[in-house]
């Protein structure tokens, strides 16, 4: 299993757009409603926004290519607060979850975070995802707070902000 992890181009938007949602298909029915699944999609991953993100030199997009195939993918951008930064994305496509990529995303964007003198990596998920959840606190995220954010369209957001402290 030869991994290779590098930033996103934007000849990937297609795949990552594709990946997204095989990814959210598997993770988000019995958690929000199909009609949030699509309008988040779209919101997330058109085209345009993929394009306009990997345009931004703040904004960090990697991808995990598994023996040549996109397999993960993760995007991470500064919040507010110095010295932090949000795991904005992090998916790994199900059928090759389980064998470390998202391990390997988290301590590869950990790893730049550092090395530009930050210290702290936080990131939102749902509270019923269950698998994200325990994941997360695999990899040393604990929890910070519970927001409920309205996204438009009827949809809400109801997630915990987790945090790893990397220093």
């Amino acid at each position: 299993m030869i991994v290779e992890i590098s930033p996103v181009a934007t000849t990937d938007v297609d795949a990552v757009a594709a990946l997204a949602r095989v990814v959210w298909q598997d993770a988000y029915p019995g958690i929000i409603t199909q009609a949030q699944i699509d309008f988040m999609l779209e919101q997330r991953y058109n085209a345009p926004r993929l394009l306009q993100e990997l345009a931004t030199p703040d904004i960090w997009w990697d991808k995990a290519m598994l023996d040549g195939q996109l397999a993960a993918f993760a995007s991470t951008l500064p919040t507010a607060t110095p010295g932090e930064m949000k795991l904005d994305k992090i998916y790994v496509d199900p059928a090759r979850q389980r064998h470390g990529l998202g391990g390997r995303l988290i301590a590869h964007v950990s790893a730049r975070l550092l090395a530009r003198g930050g210290h702290t990596l936080i990131l939102a998920v749902n509270k019923r995802n269950e698998r994200a959840l325990a994941a997360y606190r695999k990899h040393g995220f604990t929890l910070r707070e519970a927001v409920r954010v309205d996204i438009g369209n009827d949809f809400v957001m109801d997630d915990f902000i987790m945090e790893k402290s990397l220093g």
